[in-house]
């Protein structure tokens, strides 16, 4: 069995490379490069400079930074201080960035001037002592502070602070698409473990570049920050997503690897073709969320090999790995520091081919959660009996490999059957005049649930309700059809580029219905 050692922590794992990699380059953004003996001297003078403010072990700290080099200082700053960041999505606004920061009790706020208008309604509410603005900015909570005349007011040599494996060390708000948003407490360990999984799907090896697009405040961001101490890598950082750049800046870095969440391959598949799209050096991609129809697609027009992985916050991120030797469109086994199980709604294990809840048990102490911060009810419902319930549907098949279907809360009852949104979307999306889709479940009168599909159409295309549905008929069970039907230009989406589908519109009264068309699904003689 692998191990995750409880030593070294993040810090001393920092401090290490810092002797041993004096000279070589961490990171490269925007034409700076940093050496882990310069990363490290920059973290040092940050965190003695917070200790002097008076920030310590277990004092919680939002970050609302851009993906900068700034934010990577303050990632590890707090880390060896033993303080508890706290990332919060930089497109959050209103009463969720109020819920946040009144909910995490923080100390100090660190943020970046650019978002004080959105922040200061919530500063106004919360309990922080201090805030630090990044790039300039007046107001806020109690004591106002310059980031950068904090930052070089601090000393060089090490910081206070003697944070161990089991510390929480950040609390990481997850989205909440029926409730407010649960703060995942993530210790030193479960970061260390999280690095050391992603480097077994990346395939990392001596030299490589891992290529950074995620933003920090997500584990898929800050995971990769841990990776490059654990391995023998540097990492080349941009500050956001663009799919139109996106190759040139891969080829500018020289990166080896990428990282994919949500729809990203799929965005990228729908760029206009170069002649130079294989030109790139990226040996793998590796991620979550690449339904089968993309994988040999991708791979025939820009190269690099996929590997998928399954995971969650929750369980160190990094959960199963398909190491290229899984099927395609398969999540892979079992990641070697946990045991997984398929379950039915009591827990009980499942066979071959049977579809249940994803459940998750550590092989080794400290590797998932201790819970939901301040919300004992949440931790209740997820952690039992050893267990981590992840609300995640799948089903494995005779060697062992699984293959995820859905969020659990994603499914829909319809007719006597439950119908995984994710598999009616991923027939859909196969259409080729269809760029996206979502689906979701709206209430009937007579109880259960209908399914209404939203459809975003590709540019200079149109699509008939009525042809989509016979589409529909050629891959989906009649339980699976869609009754309801809207077309919209744009789908609200998370910053790794998920549909909220929490936001989309539940009521029908305006959409296209099968059952007013005249056309008949048929079902098979016997079902």
């Amino acid at each position: 069995m692998a191990h995750i050692p409880e030593r070294p922590t993040v810090r001393e794992l920092l401090e290490a490379r810092a002797q041993d990699r004096t000279d070589r380059t961490y990171l490269r953004f925007e034409g700076e490069t940093i050496t882990y003996g310069e990363l490290d001297r920059r973290v040092n003078r940050l965190a003695n400079a917070l200790a002097g403010i008076g920030i310590g072990p277990g004092d919680r700290v939002p970050l609302m930074l851009p993906n900068h080099p700034d934010h990577v200082t303050t990632f590890f700053a707090l880390m060896k201080l033993g303080a508890t960041q706290v990332p919060v999505n930089v497109n959050l606004r209103g009463l969720s960035l109020e819920y946040l920061l009144e909910h995490s009790d923080p100390k100090v706020v660190i943020a970046d001037a650019r978002y004080r208008e959105d922040l200061m309604p919530a500063l106004a509410k919360c309990s922080a002592e201090a805030v630090i603005w990044r790039g300039g900015g007046d107001g806020g909570a109690g004591r106002v502070l310059d980031f950068a005349d904090l930052a070089a007011s601090g000393a060089d040599g090490p910081p206070p602070g003697d944070p161990q494996p089991d510390d929480v060390v950040a609390i990481s708000y997850t989205s909440g698409t029926t409730g407010p948003p649960k703060g995942v407490m993530v210790t030193d360990k479960m970061y260390r473990c999280s690095g050391k999984a992603a480097s077994l799907v990346a395939d990392v090896r001596p030299g490589d570049v891992m290529f950074i697009w995620e933003p920090l405040y997500h584990i898929g961001g800050s995971q990769v920050m841990v990776l490059a101490l654990e391995q023998d890598i540097s990492l080349a950082m941009v500050e956001r997503f663009s799919a139109s750049r996106f190759w040139d800046q891969v080829r500018e870095a020289g990166a080896t690897q990428i990282h994919y969440l949500g729809g990203i391959l799929q965005i990228l598949l729908k760029q206009p073709k170069r002649p130079d799209d294989g030109d790139n050096p990226v040996r793998i991609a590796w991620g979550g969320g690449a339904p089968i129809t993309v994988w040999q697609p991708f791979t025939d027009r820009f190269g690099p090999e996929i590997r998928e992985n399954y995971g969650m916050t929750e369980a160190s991120s990094v959960t199963t790995l398909n190491l290229g030797e899984s099927p395609a469109g398969s999540n892979g086994k079992a990641a070697p520091y946990f045991e997984v199980r398929i379950g039915d709604d009591d827990g009980n294990p499942l066979g071959i081919g049977e579809r249940g809840e994803i459940m998750v048990r550590e092989k080794e102490p400290g590797l998932i959660t201790k819970g939901y911060f301040r919300d004992e009810a949440a931790t209740a419902r997820t952690l039992k009996d050893g267990w981590l319930y992840t609300g995640d549907l799948a089903y494995f098949d005779e060697n062992g490999n699984y293959f995820f279907i859905g969020r659990k809360k994603d499914s829909i009852r319809r007719r006597g059957e439950n119908v995984s949104a994710w598999e009616v979307e991923r027939h859909v999306n196969t259409h080729p005049d269809v760029e996206e889709c979502a689906v979701i479940g709206v209430d009937t009168e007579i109880g259960e649930q209908d399914i209404k599909l939203f459809v975003k159409v590709q540019p200079d295309r149109a699509v008939d309700p009525l042809d989509l549905i016979r589409w529909c008929e050629s891959g989906l069970a009649y339980f699976q059809m869609p009754r309801y039907i809207d077309f919209v230009d744009e789908f609200p989406k998370t910053a790794t580029f998920r549909i909220q589908k929490e936001k989309l519109e539940k009521g029908v009264a305006e959409s296209w219905d099968l059952n007013a068309s005249g056309h008949t699904i048929e079902r098979r003689r016997g079902a």
